[in-house]
């Protein structure tokens, strides 16, 4: 096939970058450069890690940038002196492998290793620096027999359960849902509104780590991007106050309140329980007939509603009064209770106490049902005394003075906000917020209803799901109800064939029906059955950059002594798409493997980049929207080595790419210019480096001296630009005459080959075969900089009057500022802007500028 029919040509100066690629792809595959299985290996140690990708099919743009950045970071590593670990896999279960097998009526395991297959080859093809001696699929029985070793280990410890509660379900893909897997209330698969199902389910008890989980983020603080830091904050979600017990009539248990404010619990004039939580279903059930049918009847309206929709404060406040009272343990007060879907079941205890003068959502509902206000803090300075509990039957009869009905919230619909002195607290009275708070929290431990406490947004993780395509959970069930763990040494727990079973989703796992999987005969004779519901996916990627350190060994989860080596990861890669759910779970599941001794380290990434997202036209690329740009058309046309310069050109990494505003076909006409310079290079590789051109000379050593410092911190654009100037700083002194022997040239033009392999391997690598030197340039170490180099003999001085530039002055850079004011006085061009006006400032800022202000 000649090049035409590729659908490209050389360029005029013979750079053909598909000639390039088939020369040295198959050279790096025989000398594997970045593999890291000598044990000999005495270098420092980096692990260089990029989120691993699901295989939905081929590399996509997106693909392109993230893999393109990560790259950059090995090799420059490796450049550096380090044995870098950079390793690759597939995050290979999950809904759309199933969801894809059952369109097509197709294993999935069939779609899966069939994509991961042509993934693979494009990968090769993208000259990512993997050791491909470590790769992993997360559906491979030799890894999630791991998942399920770990999940025994969480069980041991307490920290994997089982229980029966409402859960986030997905109607469409008939499973539930974590709660950092619905956004807006709505599937992050598929987008689908997600509504709520009563199921037993097993969880992980990520909320036993909440505390370490948000303090250890202090540890992140400047490694971590401070948005990412900020959304684990706020999803964990730390809130401090008390406990408060309160009796309700009738009811056998106490029920518990957490509040943030146990300063107004004499404030507290009724309490709301939310309809979907045990406890609003257990007062109705004690109720009246009535109240039994009501509470059914608006359960079911509230369970048509997100969580999304139920927490929005402009809302028509709802609820049903459940006939009940319950006792304020302060005062004794008989307060009502109501249920209300403003109050959500997994917020503390499903409960609050209701304070409506000092919080606006129970105010709206107060005002709405004609419940008591009543105010508990001074938040105003001229009042001095205690304003009386105002009822509406008092408004009524004008018995209330009107400055104080000017200020009360149940008139005026405004919640009284802000610190101040207690009233109408008893023994609270006078006291600040804080003094209070601690006071009262006294008062409630002496008489034993309540209790300093915390609370949190974080739930424990569901890690259920009732679909075929993952991890089942190793746990047999008895028909007298008991759980009993799948022996270690019994493990994988392999999924049984596809065929024969019916996928589609119907809210069971399609495993319940593998009779003979499912049905088991225990070694006493015992009959049991098999879980039925598989781990979510999250599992498998919380643990998955240990895998990578021993991926073949079948005696372990990994190797203790080799995570000592090489964990932490250095450098994490990926999208910020995974800033709460992976990276929360994978913290942590590395504090739990930290607890039972298997790890030294406490937090999995060390520093983490996020990049943008490749957009087309300023819209995300979708089918529907007509926009997709294809990875491998690209690749086709303008070649890999262009394609990845141009994802690290465009920008700053976290920000977003328009493949509409980038040109690849320029990074091409770059890259010929810079393959071009090392045909015309004539000295020898041995020459002493140095003599010849200073000035060239001069930019070359700055910038290896500035290299370091922009990959570090993440200016891969700047060392593009960079690179860009120095190639046409060669051409110039080559075109000059008889440059090409000159030294200054090789030294530069192998320096270019050097910083270029990390961007464009392939023009990189034959850069540096041309230039006489055996493969492969990516081991090559970067040279330091020569600090004589780095002295600069002169500066340019600007020289502005009144704004505008009239001179440039040519000055040692050590020059002092009366010196350089007197240069720029005595300039002729200067002189002349001056002119008949009179100077009446000077701002020296020595070497570089002088500003000279003058008035007429």
């Amino acid at each position: 096939m000649t090049q035409h029919e590729h659908g490209h040509e050389p360029s005029a100066d013979g750079y053909d970058f598909r000639r390039i690629q088939d020369q040295w792809l198959p050279v790096w595959d025989q000398l594997k450069p970045f593999s890291t299985n000598d044990p000999s290996d005495k270098r420092p140690r980096k692990y260089v890690l990029d989120m691993f990708p699901y295989p939905s099919g081929d590399l996509h743009m997106g693909h392109a940038e993230a893999y393109a950045l990560g790259d950059v970071i090995a090799r420059y590593w490796r450049m550096q002196g380090f044995n870098v670990l950079h390793p690759i896999g597939w995050d290979s279960f999950g809904l759309p492998a199933e969801g894809a097998a059952i369109k097509r009526g197709i294993d999935p395991r069939e779609w899966t290793y069939d994509n991961i297959a042509q993934q693979r080859s494009s990968m090769r093809r993208y000259a990512t620096s993997f050791d491909w001696d470590r790769v992993i699929h997360t559906s491979d029985p030799e890894y999630y027999k791991w998942n399920q070793w770990l999940f025994l280990k969480l069980y041991e410890k307490g920290l994997a359960y089982r229980k029966a509660s409402w859960v986030n379900w997905c109607p469409f893909d008939q499973t539930v849902l974590a709660n950092e897997q619905v956004v807006d209330g709505r599937c992050e698969r598929c987008d689908n509104l997600v509504t709520k199902k009563k199921l037993t389910q097993w969880y992980f008890k990520i909320t036993d780590y909440a505390d370490r989980l948000l303090d250890d983020l202090n540890q992140l603080e400047g490694k971590w991007p401070s948005k990412v830091i900020a959304m684990q904050r706020n999803w964990i979600g730390r809130s401090v106050g008390a406990d408060v017990d309160f009796v309700i009539e009738g009811h056998d248990e106490k029920v518990t309140v957490f509040t943030t404010r146990p300063d107004t619990l004499f404030g507290a004039t009724f309490m709301v329980v939310a309809p979907d939580s045990e406890l609003a279903a257990s007062l109705a059930a004690e109720s009246t007939p009535e109240v039994q049918q009501a509470f059914a009847e608006y359960l079911a309206q509230v369970q048509k509603s997100t969580e999304i929709e139920r927490q929005d404060t402009t809302r028509e406040k709802t609820g049903i009064p459940l006939e009940r009272y319950a006792i304020n343990p302060v005062n004794g007060d008989r307060i009502p209770v109501w249920t209300a879907d403003y109050v959500l079941a997994d917020y503390g205890h499903g409960a609050v106490m209701a304070v409506p003068a000092h919080d606006q959502r129970d105010l709206d509902f107060a005002r709405k049902f004609d419940l008591p206000v009543k105010v508990v803090v001074d938040v105003t300075a001229p009042i001095t005394g205690a304003i009386p509990v105002i009822t509406p039957e008092m408004l009524a009869a004008g018995e209330v003075p009107a400055d104080l009905v000017s200020m009360d919230p149940a008139v005026t619909g405004d919640a009284l906000s802000g610190d101040g002195r207690m009233i109408n607290s008893g023994p609270l009275d006078g006291l600040s917020k804080q003094n209070a708070i601690r006071r009262v929290i006294e008062l409630l431990e002496g008489a034993g209803t309540g209790r300093a406490a915390k609370t949190y947004r974080l739930r424990d993780w569901l890690i259920s799901r009732q679909r075929y395509w993952g991890t089942p959970i190793p746990i047999l069930h008895t028909e007298d109800g008991r759980e009993i763990p799948v022996e270690e040494s019994a493990l994988p727990v392999a999924l049984p064939a596809s065929q024969g079973l019916d996928l589609q989703p119907k809210g069971t796992s399609p495993l319940g029906a593998a009779d003979e999987w499912v049905n088991v005969t225990l070694p006493d004779g015992t009959k049991a059955r098999r879980d039925p519901d598989t781990m979510d996916t999250f599992v498998d990627s919380s643990w998955y950059f240990l895998r990578f350190l021993n991926p073949h060994d079948d005696t372990q989860a990994f190797d203790v002594a080799e995570a000592e080596k090489w964990a932490p990861v250095d450098q994490y890669v990926g999208g910020v798409t995974h800033a709460i759910l992976h990276l929360l779970y994978a913290r942590f599941i590395t504090k739990v493997l930290f607890d039972l001794g298997y790890l030294t380290f406490t937090e999995p990434f060390t520093a983490l980049l996020n990049q943008g997202m490749v957009l087309m036209e300023g819209s995300a690329m979708s089918k529907s929207r007509g926009n997709i740009v294809r990875l491998s058309d690209q690749l086709d046309e303008f070649g890999v080595d262009a394609v990845r310069l141009t994802m690290a050109f465009a920008g700053p990494p976290e920000d977003d790419i328009d493949w509409a505003d980038v040109s690849p076909a320029g990074s091409a006409k770059f890259l010929a210019r810079a393959w071009r310079l090392s045909d015309d290079v004539s000295s020898e590789p041995d020459i002493s480096f140095g003599s010849g051109d200073a000035a060239l000379r001069h930019q070359t050593h700055r910038l290896l001296a500035d290299a370091p410092g922009l990959v570090e911190s993440f200016k891969f654009n700047v060392l593009v630009a960079r690179l860009m100037e120095l190639v046409n700083a060669v051409r110039k002194t080559i075109d000059s005459g008889a440059g090409a022997a000159d030294p200054a040239v090789r030294e530069a033009t192998e320096t270019v080959a050097l910083l270029l392999s990390l961007f464009s391997p392939y023009t990189a690598e034959d850069m540096w075969a041309k230039l006489g030197h055996a493969p492969a340039v990516a081991l090559q170490p970067l040279p330091k900089a020569d600090p004589r180099l780095l002295v600069e003999e002169s500066v340019t001085a600007i020289v502005q009057v009144d704004g505008k530039v009239r001179d440039r002055l040519e000055v040692p850079p050590t020059i002092a500022g009366d010196e350089l004011e007197a240069l720029a006085r005595a300039s002729e061009a200067v002189a002349r802007a001056v002119g008949d006006r009179q100077i009446v400032n000077v701002i020296v800022r020595a070497p570089r500028v002088v500003n000279i202000a003058t008035k007429g």
